[in-house]
């Protein structure tokens, strides 16, 4: 689908990097500029905002590309700056972590200084269990300050983190720990989700039992003592209790942080979905760090003090940027919420988070919203709370429609900005800063303006740079700027392949999108979930932001699937608002007239039926590809952080009244398979 035209024509304008001077703010393209005219100049200053133990010898040395180096020389420790340096100047009585866990009834407040006295007693009894400067310890553990206890803790002795998401179960836990080779996991006893106790230690024991790597030290095991019913058992071999460890260090001197190169490892983070293949994305200390505070304070408008709250898990990126690193370093307060959106226990919960913490920005998904506005369309549970805190809602990680979005800005009062980044990445490409005098009403559907030192390219297919408003490949080129990932772990001909070969000097995000004439960047989707209808090149986004313009409906998704005639078609499945009155024949009928008043009769938008759900990940991530490969009657294979397989009863039943799915063997998740 191609963009409406702009209603100001800024041909022939004065512009900075592509983007015309009377459009935007000049702070921003005077910062930008630089950014990316010399890199090293602007990344120089903004190293300041961290403490170091030996200032840096050379900012940038991009001698040996795509294998940036940042901070050349310099020795730091990720630890000391989100902890003992705020503890120094007197603000270790500051809440740091604030837990909220409607799962368990708990409420928990911790300062830096509490989050101080834990780790340096777990560090210590890390280093009495042996572990160094470059060791590896993976962390399997739920939502809980614990974990960050563990991260900075090993950090602190220069070691190397490698968080696995709760959600994964025994195999995906094995594949991490036979290529991460660590001297010890830390885990949990149990996880919680509505319902349900997860035996950590269980699949813990499970996944070792599987392993072709052990661990040479016993297993660290945090025991959540108000969590119940606990059926897992410790085994005295291979587990020792996290209490314990904390006792090896006590009446001991605290243990100092190790001085770490700005170019070491900070922590191995496998990309969601990862199974039988790690793709284990490395990150390095000193730009990473860099990045994470100068972005809280100037795209997201956070400062010292303030209370931030980013709606994920550790086991994720944003988890490991926005809940730890970046709000510690900064020296703010992180909220935690171990919860979901409307059913822990009411869809009022994001409300009284805001409200009962003074929260001034927030960053979620765009599902979360859609969740909450399913359940209580009217606000009846969020209304009694205030919003007077919040100043901006930034959403990422899948893409918005113009529906959503309009709604959670008329719910919460406050600016939504969509902005899109990476697990790649480690924080934004594309956003709408508070911290300048940017436009908070930016263009529909934009993920914003590039962010310091992205420059932004639109690529066809041989490699040249599309027109405006022309759909192409999004690539950025080099040399990226700090945070970004360093390599792949044990895997660098696959990290120069898959991102950098397709376009030389360029990373390929292998996401689709365009540029306006202003400079905005509108991300459409993945590039392959652009599908080809009689060689028309049409968005399944943008297919599915007209078909939520209806009224009735509350959620959809959109996909390709074959067609003899046209090579491809566009398959809907929608669901509709609550006591909907219409039948689905009906609906139906209203949505397919809606796509061809608003796209036009060359969507070929004609198969369209309603679900009662969507298969999603944990993240909140709809599984378009895997619908599309099922309605192909393809063997699919599910990510273990699926949040409910069974979905796929229903979508069969959907797609085989579509002539769909009809000889489809049924879904395998990933922890079934032999």
């Amino acid at each position: 689908m191609e963009p409406g035209p702009s209603a100001v024509n800024y041909e022939g304008s004065e512009s900075v990097c592509g983007m015309p001077v009377e459009a935007h703010d000049p702070l921003y393209l005077k910062a930008y500029r630089q950014s990316v005219q010399n890199p090293a100049a602007f990344w120089e200053e903004q190293g300041n905002l961290l403490d170091w133990d030996r200032p840096w010898e050379k900012v940038l040395d991009n001698s040996n590309p795509p294998f940036t180096k940042w901070y050349v020389g310099g020795y730091l420790n990720a630890c000391y700056n989100s902890i003992d340096r705020h503890i120094l100047a007197g603000r270790g009585s500051n809440v740091a972590l604030i837990h909220d866990s409607p799962l368990t009834g708990t409420l928990r407040r911790v300062t830096y200084q509490e989050l101080y006295d834990q780790i340096v007693l777990l560090a210590g009894g890390l280093a009495k269990l042996g572990v160094v400067k470059g060791d590896r310890v993976v962390i399997y553990m739920p939502l809980i300050p614990e974990t960050i206890i563990a991260m900075l803790a090993i950090v602190r002795l220069g070691a190397i983190h490698s968080v696995v998401f709760g959600g994964f179960a025994a195999r995906e836990l094995c594949s991490r720990i036979e290529h991460v080779e660590p001297k010890l996991v830390i885990a949990s006893n149990v996880g919680v989700e509505p319902g349900k106790v997860v035996p950590y230690l269980d699949i813990l024991h499970s996944a070792i039992s599987m392993s072709r790597w052990r661990p040479p030290q016993r297993n660290i095991i945090f025991r959540r003592d108000n969590v119940s019913p606990d059926t897992t058992k410790l085994d005295p071999l291979t587990d020792v209790l996290w209490s314990d460890i904390l006792k090896m260090a006590e009446g001991e001197r605290p243990i100092a942080c190790v001085p770490i190169e700005a170019n070491d490892p900070l922590y191995i983070l496998y990309t969601s979905g990862t199974t039988d293949k790690p793709k284990g994305v490395l990150r390095t200390i000193g730009g990473h760090l860099v990045a994470l505070v100068y972005t809280l304070r100037t795209l997201y408008g956070i400062n010292p003090g303030h209370t931030w709250w980013a709606a994920s898990d550790m086991g994720w990126v944003v988890g490991h940027s926005y809940i730890c690193y970046g709000p510690l370093c900064l020296g703010a307060t992180s909220v935690m919420y171990e919860g979901k959106p409307d059913r822990t226990p009411d869809p009022g919960q994001y409300f009284r988070i805001i409200d009962q913490y003074q929260v001034r920005s927030i960053f979620s998904v765009p599902t979360s919203f859609r969740v909450i506005r399913r359940a209580d369309p009217d606000i009846s549970y969020g209304r009694q709370y205030s919003m007077k805190s919040l100043r901006a809602i930034f959403i990422a990680g899948e893409h918005c429609d113009y529906e959503t979005k309009s709604w959670i800005e008329k719910t919460f009062k406050v600016p939504v900005l969509n902005h899109w980044w990476q697990t790649e990445t480690g924080s934004a490409v594309t956003a709408t800063c508070l911290g300048f005098q940017q436009n908070l009403s930016p263009p529909t559907y934009s993920t914003g303006l590039p962010l310091m030192g992205y420059d932004v390219k639109i690529l066809k297919a041989d490699g040249s740079e599309a027109q405006t408003s022309e759909l192409g490949r999004i690539a950025l080129k080099l040399p990226l700027p700090p945070g970004n990932m360093a390599t792949l772990y044990k895997n660098e001909e696959l990290f120069r392949t898959l991102y950098f070969q397709k376009f030389p000097g360029y990373y390929d995000t292998m996401d689709a999108g365009y540029k306006d004439e202003r400079g905005y960047i509108f991300v459409t989707a993945r590039d392959d979930d652009v599908i080809n209808v009689a060689g028309h090149r049409l968005s399944t986004s943008s297919l599915e932001d007209a078909v939520l313009r209806h009224p009735d409906v509350v959620d959809v998704a959109v996909f390709g699937v074959p067609e003899a005639t046209k090579g491809q078609v566009p398959l809907c499945l929608y669901i509709p608002v609550e006591n909907c009155k219409k039948t689905d024949a009906k609906l139906s009928t209203e949505i397919i007239k809606l796509i061809r008043d608003v796209v036009g009769p060359i969507a070929a938008f004609r198969l369209v039926t309603s679900v009662n759900n969507l298969p999603r990940t944990r993240s909140g991530k709809t599984m378009r590809k895997a619908m599309a490969d099922f309605a192909r009657n393809e063997r699919v294979v599910l990510p273990a952080t699926i949040d409910d397989a069974s979905v796929f009863i229903e979508i069969r039943r959907a797609l085989n009244q579509l002539g769909y799915a009809m000889t489809a063997p049924d879904p395998i998740v990933a922890k079934l398979l032999d």
